[in-house]
C-alpha cells in the first residue's frame, strides 16, 4: 500500500492528500475523455433542417435552444445559450457534421444552469460541447442521446466563428419588451439619450408592443440603430412578469430576461467594444464626463484589469413633476416625459440600490441582471459622483413628501439636443402612425 509503514499523523495526512489528488486527477481526466467528440457516422452530407427561430424547443425533453456561439477562451468549444428545466434535463449531446469530409461527431455536453434562477423551475443555461479538433463545424444539432438520425434534428448555425473588428463602441441590450409596451415618449427619449451619449446599436428582445410602438421601432430599424430579436417565449413556457417565483405555476421569470441578456452579450461579443445592460426606462448618466466614451476611457484607466462596471440605480418617480419642459406637441404622445421628472428618491436605510452594467463582452462568461456571475477580470462599482442610473418609473417610496426628494437636474444638460432629436423622430413616426 502507498501508505504502509507511515505511523505519524503528518505522514498519514500527506498520504491521504496524495491519494485524493491522484483520484481527483484521474476523475477529471476520465470526465474530459467522456466529453471528447467521437465519430459515429462517415461519408454523408448534413441534411437536418436549419433552425430559424430565436427560441427552438427540443422534442420532449424540456430544453430550449436560443443560439450556439464559438468560444475559444478556454479551449475550442461550442457554447449554446438555452433554457432548461433545472432538475429534469440531465444529459444532452452535441452533434457536429463536418463538411466536406462527411464525418458526424458526437460530443457529450456540459449543462451549466445559471445560479440566478430565483426559484423558477426553468432557468438560463450554458450547454457547452468540445468541438472536433480537425474541423471547424459551422452548425450543431442537440439531442438527448448519442444515437439516432441527425437528419431528424434541427441544425443551428454556430455564431462568432470568425473574429471581427469592432463595428461599434457601445451596444445597449434591452430585454424583454412585453405587456403590449406603449411608453412611446419615454422610449424615444431614452433612445435619443443613448445616441447623444455614444450608442451606435440597441438590441431589443421583443415579445410584444403596441401598434404605435411598432411604428417607432420601424423608424429606428430603418435608421440602423435598432436590431429586433423576436422573443416569443410565452409560446413555449408559462412566463411570469415578476423576477421571483410565486408558487403560481409559472415556469420562468420576467419573460426569460436573464437568458436574453446572456444571448445579447454573446451576440455582440465580436462586434461591440462595450455592452450596456439596462432597461428602456433607464439611462446611465455621466456626471463628470460629456459622454460614455470619455467616461469609460477614464474608468478603465483608473481600474486596470476591470471588465465589469456597475452603476447605481436611482428612482425618479413619474408622479412628481417639474413645470419645466411641458412641451405641448408631446402631450398627445403616450408615455412619460422624462425632462419633467428631476426629483429622485433618497437612499433607503439598510437597502442597497441595485446596479446595472457596462461590460467588456469578451470577458463575460455568464451574467445576471444586476451583476455578472462569471467573468474574466474584476468588477468595479462606479461612484455616484461619476455616474448614476436615471430610472424614471413608479415610486418605490410612495409616502415620501416632495420636500424629501432630491432635486437632480443632470438630465437637463442635454435638453437642447434631446428636444430637437425627439421632435425629429415624432415628426416622422407620428405622421406615419396617422396614415
Amino acid at each position: 500500500m502507498l501508505c504502509a509503514g507511515k505511523k505519524s499523523y503528518f505522514a498519514a495526512a500527506v498520504c491521504i492528500i496524495t491519494v485524493t489528488s491522484m483520484l481527483a486527477v484521474s476523475y477529471l481526466r476520465l470526465q474530459r475523455l467522456s466529453h471528447q467528440p467521437k465519430v459515429i457516422q462517415e461519408g454523408r452530407r448534413c441534411k437536418g433542417k436549419i433552425a430559424n427561430s430565436t427560441i427552438t424547443a427540443l422534442k420532449g425533453n424540456k430544453t430550449f435552444i436560443i443560439s450556439p456561439y464559438f468560444d475559444d477562451r478556454e479551449g475550442k468549444v461550442t457554447r449554446l445559450i438555452g433554457i432548461v428545466h433545472h432538475e429534469d434535463v440531465k444529459q444532452l449531446y452535441c452533434w457536429f457534421c463536418c463538411q466536406p469530409n462527411g464525418k458526424t461527431y458526437v460530443s457529450k455536453a456540459k449543462i451549466d444552469v445559471h445560479s440566478d434562477r430565483f426559484g423558477f423551475p426553468y432557468g438560463a443555461a450554458d450547454i457547452v460541447c468540445l468541438e472536433p479538433e480537425n474541423c471547424d463545424p459551422t452548425h450543431v444539432s442537440i439531442h438527448q442521446s448519442p444515437h439516432g438520425n441527425i437528419d431528424q434534428l434541427p441544425r443551428f448555425e454556430i455564431k462568432n466563428r470568425k473574429a471581427e473588428t469592432f463595428s461599434v463602441d457601445f451596444t445597449v441590450c434591452i430585454s424583454a419588451m412585453f405587456g403590449n409596451y406603449n411608453n412611446v415618449l419615454q422610449f424615444i427619449q431614452s433612445m435619443e439619450m443613448y445616441k447623444i451619449l455614444g450608442v451606435q446599436k440597441v438590441v431589443i428582445y421583443k415579445n410584444n408592443c403596441s401598434h404605435l410602438m411598432e411604428k417607432v421601432l420601424k423608424f429606428y430599424i430603418e435608421e440602423g440603430t435598432v436590431e429586433i430579436i423576436p422573443w416569443p417565449i410565452n409560446s413555449h413556457l408559462r412566463v411570469s412578469s415578476t423576477w421571483h417565483f410565486m408558487q403560481d405555476g409559472t415556469h420562468i421569470g420576467y419573460y426569460g430576461q436573464i437568458t436574453a441578456l446572456n444571448d445579447c452579450i454573446y451576440r455582440n461579443m465580436e462586434r461591440s467594444k462595450f455592452v450596456i445592460l439596462n432597461d428602456a426606462d433607464e439611462i446611465i448618466l455621466p456626471l463628470k464626463h460629456p459622454n460614455w466614451k470619455t467616461m469609460m476611457n477614464s474608468l478603465q484607466e483608473q481600474n486596470p484589469g476591470t471588465s465589469v462596471f456597475l452603476f447605481e440605480n436611482h428612482i425618479f418617480p413619474e408622479t412628481i413633476y417639474s413645470r419645466m419642459f411641458n412641451i405641448s406637441a408631446w402631450n398627445t404622445v403616450p408615455g412619460v416625459n422624462i425632462l419633467q421628472h428631476v426629483y429622485r428618491e433618497p437612499d433607503r436605510k439598510d437597502v442597497i440600490n441595485p446596479r446595472k452594467m457596462i461590460v467588456d463582452p469578451r470577458k463575460v462568461i455568464q451574467t445576471s441582471v444586476h451583476s455578472v456571475l462569471r467573468a474574466y477580470g474584476n468588477s468595479a462599482n462606479v461612484p455616484m459622483d461619476v455616474a448614476l442610473i436615471y430610472h424614471c418609473r413608479k415610486a418605490l417610496q410612495r409616502d415620501l413628501p416632495r420636500q424629501s426628494l432630491i432635486r437632480d437636474t443632470t438630465l437637463w444638460r442635454y435638453n437642447s439636443s434631446l428636444i430637437m432629436n425627439v421632435n425629429k423622430v415624432l415628426s416622422q413616426t407620428m405622421l406615419q402612425a396617422q396614415k
